[in-house]
């Protein structure tokens, strides 16, 4: 990959628009259904399975940490707490704010820079362009999908499009 934020910040602001989209939709099938909206925030598809705010969070946390560690900037640090679908798309707002801010040229040499985290408790370290590529995009896409997953079981009606943008 020759140029990581042509494959990274539009992927999130796309995607993190569109899930805001889609948790609108999810205020208003709360509203119409008399359904307090953070019985939605705690939805979860197995027992074992992170939350809808969680899932929200960690697809937050992926795009401003990967543009973060990319373009040698400070991410913005969240609180964990949402509770309700406004507080999830003020996340959500806060993240593309972010991501938006960060020029092109902060990724000069980023595929080549190496990256070093601690990822699920253990260390990390590897070229920009096996980080997008391994870490950032499956891990994004993943929790964003499993938010779009936990509100259309829940009967929030959804569809691909609306993935999409």
């Amino acid at each position: 990959m020759s140029d990581l934020y042509s494959v990274t910040l539009p992927v999130f602001q796309r995607h993190l628009t569109a899930l805001k989209k889609i948790l609108e939709k999810a205020k208003t099938f709360a509203a119409e259904r008399k359904i307090d909206d953070t019985i939605l925030a705690n939805a979860r598809l197995a027992p074992d399975m992170f939350a809808l705010a969680r899932q929200i969070q960690i697809a937050c946390d992926f795009a401003k940490g990967g543009a973060a560690r990319l373009s040698q900037s400070e991410a913005p640090k969240f609180e964990d707490q949402e509770k309700n679908i406004d507080e999830l798309v003020a996340r959500i707002e806060k993240t593309l704010a972010f991501v938006q801010g960060i020029p092109s040229t902060a990724f000069a040499g980023a595929a080549e820079r190496t990256i070093t985290m601690t990822l699920g408790g253990q260390p990390y370290s590897d070229l920009g362009d096996a980080y997008v590529r391994d870490v950032v995009l499956p891990h994004f896409y993943f929790h964003i999908v499993a938010a779009y997953s936990i509100l259309r079981h829940n009967g929030v009606q959804i569809g691909k499009a609306d993935y999409l943008g």
